[in-house]
């Protein structure tokens, strides 16, 4: 019997690497795990592409969605509306593959009302001093964004104690490690194993 999915909600504050530790994950896609593609109004940024990064859609096209409560969640940052569907959520979970929302704190409240059992988990940069260097490392944002990231990035970080782990993301490697032995950890549970090996249990407990 295939163990149902979990549910990981995985949020940081900008720059903090929490897209790159999921990408690290799932560099060689396996089967039993995968990354949720949200819908997103925000331009693509170089070498995104749609469908596989985010779905790219107009303003008015995601307003819709949301008249239609497609979304498991969406919150607006930045300007930028992002959000993401409850029906591929909801039937991938189903037949057992675990999945990650690259979500920020609004968003996981959101889902954490929804569906109360998924795993949190936070991602911190070692210093504000890294976390700027990271930022203006990218190369990708404006000096105004920036210093608008860099802003919001205490009101990000304030909200850690409304998940089930935290990350501190200095050597990249060993915070892979954590986020792996996390996802290992949920599989073991006594839930989860009792609904994976029910015939193997019930064989070890017969007469």
């Amino acid at each position: 019997m295939t163990a149902r999915g979990n549910l990981f909600i995985v949020s940081a504050p900008s720059g903090a690497g929490k897209s790159s530790l999921i990408s690290a994950l799932l560099e060689n896609k396996p089967a039993d795990k995968q990354v949720s593609v949200s819908h997103t109004t925000r331009k693509p940024r170089p070498g995104e592409v749609n469908g596989e990064h985010y779905h790219f859609v107009t303003v008015e096209e995601f307003k819709a969605l949301i008249a239609e409560d497609a979304f498991f969640e969406w919150a607006e940052v930045f300007g930028n509306y992002y959000g993401t569907s409850r029906k591929v959520i909801e039937l991938t979970l189903a037949v057992g593959i675990d999945v990650f929302l690259d979500i920020d704190w609004q968003g996981a409240q959101q889902v954490k009302k929804v569906m109360p059992e998924a795993v949190g988990v936070f991602i911190l940069p070692p210093s504000r001093a890294e976390l700027e260097k990271r930022l203006t490392g990218r190369g990708q944002d404006s000096e105004e964004i920036i210093k608008g990231r860099m802003a919001q990035a205490a009101a990000e970080i304030s909200h850690y104690n409304e998940y089930d782990f935290i990350i501190i993301n200095d050597d990249f490697d060993t915070a892979l490690s954590d986020l792996v032995a996390i996802i290992r950890s949920q599989r073991l549970t006594g839930a989860g194993q009792i609904h994976a090996q029910n015939d193997m249990i019930k064989d070890l407990l017969a007469d």
